[in-house]
């Protein structure tokens, strides 16, 4: 009654905004953000045995259509998972052998590519002279004046290549035997998965989730892979046609170097500037190798790979910067490798858990 006799703006007045109201939305932000820390966190300090786990996953699903055809061909999982090991193996030790007899000729000629490259740059300007000049007056007065000298001991390079070899020998063990239980037991896994899905219609959504994601993580390896191998032809036609020794070892170095996106061309790109300072001596000619290259790379990167890869596989390339930048920070260069796989299954996933709707509706005239 009381309700009745109130103006109408009164009756229809919100009740105030509680203390709780107000720090409800900003607890549930900060738990997320905890979790997300907490997160990053275990990426990062975990490493060690969650990088070559991660690797042998993204190299399973590679070899995935592989294990497959000799499983149709009689073969059972176990020896299907031996035989892609083994494949691995080889090709890497194929790539390997490659490398060691032109890299090993170039390594005997680094002191002259530095001694080449402090020359040219002392001719081009003198700004180090100077700041090693300064330098050297500070330091003279540091010790006129009693202060402390501070003495960096760069350490021995054999004594830390001793120190990290166990490591990376655990990894490479955690990574081949991760690479051969993931591929043999892919089916059990995907069935145990199926098993916990409560409803047909969330089973439907995971099948297709499982083969959304290893179709398309093993089309984007192989395509990347022959393009990549096609780009290391080009750029060894190219760099034979420049001059440049050993032109088969730098489309065998680009090739490798161009999986890890963005950064893999930049060293390779620095790396060609130093074969310039070793091979010629006139400006324009040092730069070539490293300018060719880079027209090479980019034709690839903006005409030939999306091209080849289709719309199915474009994404965002602010997205995949940032997915770069991010595994490259919580793992290193290794981080580069598995940034776009990772960032094509987390697509796959979203896009079949949280499906688009149709771009074109039409209105169905029945409907009214």
């Amino acid at each position: 009654m009381l309700q009745r006799n109130l103006p109408k703006s009164a009756a229809q007045a919100e009740p105030p905004v509680t203390v709780k109201q107000l720090l409800d939305p900003a607890a549930k932000i900060a738990i997320i953000a905890v979790a997300g820390l907490a997160f990053v966190a275990a990426l990062h300090f975990g490493r060690t045995l969650l990088l070559p786990v991660s690797m042998a996953v993204v190299i399973g699903l590679m070899f995935g259509p592989y294990a497959d055809r000799l499983e149709k061909l009689g073969m059972r999982p176990a020896a299907s998972a031996v035989m892609v090991v083994f494949t691995f193996l080889l090709l890497i030790a194929a790539v390997g052998g490659a490398f060691a007899v032109p890299l090993s000729e170039w390594s005997r000629k680094l002191p002259v590519i530095w001694e080449r490259i402090r020359e040219t740059v002392g001719e081009w300007q003198g700004v180090v002279e100077t700041a090693a000049a300064i330098g050297d007056q500070v330091s003279n007065l540091g010790e006129e004046e009693g202060g402390v000298t501070v003495k960096v001991d760069e350490g021995n390079p054999a004594k830390q290549i001793a120190f990290l070899a166990p490591e990376l020998m655990a990894q490479l063990v955690v990574f081949l035997a991760s690479l051969y239980f993931f591929v043999s037991s892919r089916h059990g896994i995907r069935v145990l998965i199926l098993r916990l899905c409560l409803t047909r219609r969330l089973r439907w959504r995971m099948a297709h989730v499982f083969k959304d994601v290893e179709g398309l993580v093993s089309r984007y390896l192989v395509s990347i892979t022959l393009i990549n191998m096609t780009l290391g032809a080009v750029v060894a036609s190219a760099m034979y046609l420049v001059g440049v020794p050993s032109p088969l070892l730098w489309g065998l170095l680009a090739t490798v170097l161009n999986y890890a996106i963005y950064i893999g061309p930049a060293a390779m790109a620095l790396i060609l500037l130093g074969v310039g300072f070793a091979t010629f001596t006139e400006p324009g000619w040092i730069l070539a190798p490293m300018v060719v290259y880079l027209c090479i790379n980019l034709t690839e990167a903006q005409f030939v790979t999306p091209h080849v890869l289709g719309q199915q596989l474009t994404m965002n390339p602010f997205l995949v910067f940032l997915a770069v930048l991010f595994w490259l920070w919580v793992w290193g260069p290794a981080g580069g490798f598995v940034a776009v796989p990772f960032l094509i299954i987390m697509t796959a996933i979203l896009g079949t858990v949280f499906p688009a709707p149709p771009q074109h509706q039409r209105k169905n005239p029945a409907s009214g």
